[in-house]
């Protein structure tokens, strides 16, 4: 089967400091591939060069065969991203913002169900500046996945929910993966990768140094999974 993503020898670097260097993965459709890292590691950078946002310096990045940075726009219009802290226009209400992204992209889609997915439908008149951060997590992951989205490239998008709205992104994102989207979700928390995703990898001093099947890992490993994941991530800093 063909990659729906396929990332190979990617390397960035920023003023002569190395962020990714020679990363290759790649996600078929319907999977979820967990990147997993510390702060700082370079899983940001992935996500924009992913789509189309930021050029690398070296290597390439396929979205459905085709090259992320020369078809940025159109690859763009087909995927649905959440990098870093999403913007809204503040003095609009949560429907308003999906309104307007909608046009934007020049597509149709059901506002009320993806309000309802995130847990957003009954916000009703309330402007955006008054929700929390977390509420505004959820509006940004309603509006990656409105346009129905071949992939989603999601960063940290488990930032700021209470535990409840973190089960409840993490059984959307499974609905939405049994669908046959392909996702692409960054975290530095493990427990929730290895709830999440199908396969992780471990990024670390700018490379993907350990790739694994989290079940898998868990069935050899035992109660010293979670310490066995923690030392490559620790050892790969140094």
């Amino acid at each position: 089967m063909d990659a729906v993503i396929e990332i190979r020898e990617v390397s960035k670097s920023f003023q002569g400091q190395s962020v990714l260097e020679r990363c290759s993965l790649s996600l078929q459709k319907g999977e979820i591939y967990g990147l997993l890292g510390i702060n700082g590691a370079g899983k940001t950078t992935m996500m924009k060069i992913t789509g189309g946002f930021q050029q690398a310096d070296e290597g390439e990045v396929r979205i459905d065969g085709m090259d992320t940075w020369e078809y940025r726009e159109k690859i763009q219009s087909r995927i649905g991203t959440l990098i870093e802290t999403p913007i809204f226009y503040e003095h609009l209400t949560a429907r308003e913002n999906l309104e307007i992204h909608m046009a934007y992209m020049g597509k149709n889609g059901d506002i009320t169900g993806a309000l309802e997915q995130v847990g957003l439908a009954r916000t009703g008149k309330k402007p955006v500046a008054r929700f929390s951060m977390g509420m505004k997590q959820r509006l940004g992951i309603a509006r990656a996945m409105l346009h129905d989205p071949d992939c989603l490239l999601l960063d940290e998008p488990i930032n700021g929910l209470d535990p409840v709205g973190i089960q409840e992104v993490r059984e959307i994102l499974l609905a939405q993966a049994e669908r046959g989207t392909a996702i692409l979700v960054s975290s530095h928390i493990l427990s929730e990768m290895e709830q999440l995703a199908h396969r992780v990898g471990v990024l670390a001093q700018g490379k993907i140094v350990e790739e694994f099947s989290p079940s898998l890992m868990r069935k050899q490993y035992g109660e010293n999974f979670e310490n066995y994941v923690i030392d490559i991530m620790r050892r790969k800093q140094i």
